[in-house]
């Protein structure tokens, strides 16, 4: 365990590359290294804030008032495969994410394929629910197994416990939940009441994909919507569609470190708003209206879709954003801005070189304003906010 007496700022540990300094900085490489240092810090009665590829936090310029512990463990393996029970594979939270869906293509493990290129680590993936072109990653999950900062204990979650949605979960959940007889500590912020340790998904074995579920991703491998296709094709063409949209992370897959800002970004700064059906009826009709399924799939043998809920529809933030007026490249202060949309998508917020967290906060004001002005509908961010709020 490496214990910093001068930390570094959090823009140097964040892909938005934003941020002050922490109290304290620990790197922790062993599991033991980590819980030590969680407990230490709730003990002492001390923020925490437990960071893996930053690619999912926009931090206050004045930094973070307590602990911040870097988890740089990683490693995952096989535990189990066959024909009938498909693979069994589990990763430490520290593990690349996108290392761990090249794997499972190489080696013919189905259900992570078209997560390709999200940046961050796998313990984030169960929190947030990631997700990308119709596949989530509830859908190949079987455990997640965390420390459970309230009980003082190791506790394994069955996906059927993990509460799935979109873009949440029982973890997520957590950071923000209400003091309740269960939990009197809540809310844990910024960091959830269960840090992840390791995640174990259940894969089925093959060459052909998961159901496609999202028709840009169907287009491009000129297949319909529910069809499959060779799991390296969606790969590939899932790359290819977030290069197009700047959504790789800066240095990864042949891109050079630094060159390109529309990467300085979170990612999607905006989840798709999910409204009830009668409010998606209001929007234009050409506003995009995708299906609202279950995070996970509708039948557990087979590949399937998950069950669609015929009360809400999901649209995109994007359409919003680019229909309330701001385009590709948009700043508060023009041309000059420090903080600007993507050139490549409306989706991602980016740091144009010299931004501050305040700078990236006032442009997603601005958007959010601008969508609930002209739309009724007020887009939450999809980063944690620390230090900072909209």
């Amino acid at each position: 365990m490496s214990i910093s007496t001068v930390a570094p700022a959090l823009a140097e540990l964040t892909t938005l590359r934003v941020g002050g300094p922490a109290d304290a900085y620990v790197e922790a490489t062993t599991e033991a290294e980590l819980i030590d240092t969680v407990l230490a810090a709730d003990d002492a009665g001390q923020p925490l804030l437990v960071v893996g590829g930053g690619s999912n936090l926009l931090v206050s310029d004045e930094g973070f008032g307590g602990v911040v512990v870097r988890d740089l463990r990683t490693g995952f393996t096989l535990d189990s495969a066959d024909t009938c029970g498909g693979a069994s594979v589990s990763a430490v939270g520290g593990q690349d994410w996108d290392d761990v869906v090249a794997a499972s293509v190489e080696q013919g493990w189905v259900g992570l394929e078209a997560l390709s290129g999200i940046p961050g680590t796998v313990g984030a993936a169960p929190v947030q629910n990631i997700g990308a072109y119709g596949q989530e990653v509830a859908g190949a999950l079987s455990t997640v197994r965390t420390w459970d900062r309230l009980k003082g204990r190791v506790r394994t979650f069955a996906v059927g416990e993990l509460g799935f949605g979109y873009r949440t979960s029982v973890l997520k959940r957590s950071m923000r939940g209400m003091p309740s007889q269960d939990d009197p500590q809540a809310p844990w912020f910024p960091t959830p009441r269960y840090v992840v340790l390791d995640v174990t998904f259940q894969m089925r074995l093959g060459t052909l994909s998961a159901p496609i579920g999202y028709g840009e991703l169907a287009a491009r491998l000129g297949v319909d919507v529910g069809e499959r296709a060779p799991s390296t094709a969606v790969r590939d063409a899932v790359l290819e569609l977030r290069a197009g949209k700047g959504m790789l992370q800066d240095g990864r897959f042949g891109s050079a470190p630094g060159a390109d800002h529309d990467r300085w970004s979170a990612g999607s700064f905006f989840t798709n708003p999910v409204v009830p059906a009668e409010q998606a009826d209001l929007l234009p009709p050409d506003a995009p209206r995708y299906p609202v399924r279950s995070a996970r799939p509708a039948a557990t043998t087979g590949p399937s879709l998950g069950a669609v809920d015929a009360s809400l529809i999901k649209t995109s933030a994007a359409w919003l954003i680019a229909r309330a007026g701001f385009d590709k490249g948009f700043g508060v202060s023009g041309p000059d801005s420090r903080a600007t949309l993507s050139t490549k998508h409306t989706l991602a917020l980016t740091n144009r070189g010299g931004a501050s967290a305040d700078d990236v906060v006032a442009l997603a004001r601005v958007l959010r304003d601008g969508v609930l002005d002209a739309f009724g509908i007020e887009l939450e961010p999809e980063p944690v906010l620390v230090g900072v709020s909209l």
